[in-house]
């Protein structure tokens, strides 16, 4: 069963790209035109692989999930996919929790650096926390902190067994350009990284600041369109230590408002430029992907 399990998975991701796009196509002229948004944004979930301000309402609950793939390394064949289920709660004004477990599936091979694999496995565990600083509604702009911490049993790039311990901090910053009609928003993050491998024993530490920005446009009262563009610098060490490269990360994101109580947001991104430390190459393939997607989908309860 396992195996069958598996096959498919690998099928469904050697779509790629190409596929991820045609379902934006798709949903677009499927989507139905009778769901009413409210007056301006919830940023809470409407960005790709960013986050916004917004945090729910106090006492709001939800149940999400989370599909993310990754293409592409300097040779060989190099697919990933990690798939997250979330359940968010509002418990205080202004505070949100979310607790999550990931699965992955790795397809490798003739990768440098990284063994071959095919393999279907649990990942592990985390915990999500935001505050929201400031309100956009009484702020020139929304802020909020966030805070993931994760344990994961695979490591999410290589597949490889061990020990992985990290966390994601976040700071996110969004504000109406246009009311109603055009939102911005801007994160910056860091992200460090611990890591024992079980086969070699090898540890390691690593981490990665990044700036994001988005910008999404009301298309209709139930969809919105726009993109994102994300760099990110990786770090020997938790403390920024040797520069190991960096990437520039940019593509569309669309969100749509299914009903009053689901969603569903779609987001690619490709590498448009990057380099790894010592090298003059105009992507980084050694640290980073080729390319990016997710597919986020929530409802209320």
């Amino acid at each position: 069963m396992a195996d069958a399990v598996e096959a498919v998975v690998v099928s469904g991701m050697r779509l790629g790209a190409a596929t991820f796009r045609t379902a934006i196509a798709c949903i677009v002229a499927l989507a139905p035109v009778s769901v009413n948004a409210e007056e301006g944004f919830d940023t809470e979930h409407i960005f790709g692989f960013m986050i916004g301000s917004d945090v729910g309402n106090h006492g709001e609950r939800e149940f999400q999930t989370e599909t993310t793939g990754r293409f592409g390394k300097g040779s060989g064949t190099y697919r990933a996919l990690s798939h997250q289920v979330e359940i968010e709660v509002v418990p205080v004004p202004n505070f949100r929790v979310e607790v999550g477990g990931v699965a992955t599936m790795h397809d490798i091979s003739g990768v440098p650096d990284i063994d071959d694999r095919r393999q279907l496995n649990f990942q592990g565990l985390s915990l999500d926390l935001r505050y929201r600083l400031l309100d956009r509604d009484n702020a020139p702009f929304g802020m909020t902190v966030a805070a993931e911490i994760h344990g994961n049993r695979i490591d999410e790039i290589s597949g490889a067994k061990g020990r992985m311990y990290g966390s994601d901090f976040t700071l996110a910053f969004d504000r109406e350009l246009v009311p109603n009609f055009v939102i911005g928003a801007l994160n910056l993050i860091y992200q460090p990284e611990w890591a024992r491998f079980e086969v070699s024993g090898l540890s390691e530490k690593s981490s990665i600041i990044g700036a994001a920005f988005a910008g999404m446009v009301r298309v209709r009262p139930d969809f919105l369109l726009g993109g994102e563009m994300r760099y990110f610098r990786q770090y020997e060490g938790i403390g920024l230590g040797e520069f190991s490269g960096q990437a520039l990360f940019v593509g569309p994101t669309a969100y749509f408002q299914l009903t009053e109580k689901s969603r569903l947001t779609l987001s690619w991104s490709m590498q448009a430029w990057g380099r790894p430390a010592g090298s003059s190459a105009n992507l980084d393939l050694v640290n980073f992907e080729r390319h990016q997607a997710r597919l986020v989908f929530g409802v209320n309860f």
